[in-house]
């Protein structure tokens, strides 16, 4: 009997194992790390001078009210403090986004948004900033012109990348145009062309290759919602699209040193149109511009908005989440 438990477990075991490789993903630890505000969400990561750097907003809800942006740091990933909570009378700081600026600055941009205490945007324009410590931070310089969104700045060879999307007015209603801009110091941005991508696209992330492509992941809420990828070579105006497979929500993703791509978003229990329900947080293989997911992580509801670093052979993602009841900030360690 003991030898036909012994051969049971060896072979659960082994199954288990397998299916690990199959799937090719492993959460090797989740831990909740913030949820001091009332709402706790958008999130990015970053490790610089041997430290991690995670910065969210913290305010009532998800949209409207006068929203903060929170910077925690830690030496070790578990112990997290407060470094500092940057705020504007009046206005909404929104998708606080981390880079390290060429003269070793880390730089700050987010979104401005005016509600003035109602839940109808009355106007938005992004702001920038940059600290030589992460706590003491220069005043924030409002960038591009009014009405402007740059979600995501990437530094490529000296210069500063981001995908700024706007409001328009069409044939049909009113819609969101994007465009790449670019700047040599984060502060003073020009547009380098828009990308033409149909159906409300908006929050962009965009990478570099080894051999100087830029990749762009497109979120957009129209149409199929499916999401876009787009690859342009230098200057960056010429670009191919390539439709993915699932509909994204705070979108982001990486290049691993081996090459592979690793994407995040929100998954939707229907990825075209209709009745869309959040229903969590996933890491996904990019394949021929297609998203394999690989692992789910412990989230719900309002979720999304994950960060990717990848760190002594981990990758360690922010994200939020409110599947716990309160909508609070997560970090997980995930083996690829």
């Amino acid at each position: 009997m003991m030898r036909k438990i012994v051969w049971f477990t060896r072979r659960l075991v082994l199954t288990a194992i397998l299916m690990a490789a199959a799937v090719g993903a492993e959460i090797v630890e989740v831990k909740k790390i913030w949820d001091a505000g009332g709402h706790n969400a958008f999130t990015d990561l970053v490790r610089w001078r041997e430290q991690w750097w995670c910065t969210f907003r913290e305010a009532d809800g998800h949209v409207g009210g006068d929203g903060v942006i929170r910077i925690i740091t830690s030496s070790d990933g578990s112990i997290w403090e407060s470094a500092v909570a940057l705020a504007e009378k009046d206005v909404d700081l929104r998708d606080p986004k981390l880079s390290v600026a060429p003269d070793g600055r880390l730089m700050l941009v987010c979104g401005g948004s005016i509600y003035l205490g109602t839940k109808e945007l009355k106007g938005r324009r992004p702001r920038v900033s940059f600290s030589k410590d992460g706590r003491a931070w220069t005043p924030s310089e409002k960038i591009l012109r009014e009405g402007d969104w740059l979600w995501r700045v990437t530094w490529h060879e000296g210069t500063a990348y981001g995908v700024s999307y706007r409001s328009v007015k069409t044939t049909v209603g009113s819609g969101e145009e994007i465009f790449v801009c670019k700047s040599s110091d984060g502060v003073a941005w020009k547009v380098v062309g828009k990308m033409d991508v149909p159906d409300r696209p908006n929050e962009t992330t965009l990478r570099f290759l080894p051999d100087g492509r830029m990749v762009a992941m497109v979120r957009r809420e129209a149409g199929n919602k499916l999401g876009w990828f787009g690859e342009a070579r230098a200057p960056y105006t010429q670009w191919t699209w390539h439709q993915s497979n699932l509909r994204w929500g705070g979108p982001d993703f990486t290049v691993l040193p081996d090459g592979r791509w690793i994407a995040g978003t929100r998954i939707y229990a229907k990825a075209q149109g209709g009745p869309a329900e959040k229903t969590g947080m996933i890491i996904a293989r990019v394949d021929k511009f297609q998203l394999t997911p690989l692992v789910t992580l412990p989230s719900g509801g309002d979720t999304s908005y994950s960060a990717f670093v990848w760190h002594e052979g981990l990758l360690w993602t922010s994200y939020y989440s409110s599947h716990e009841g309160k909508t609070a900030i997560y970090l997980a360690k995930v083996r690829l």
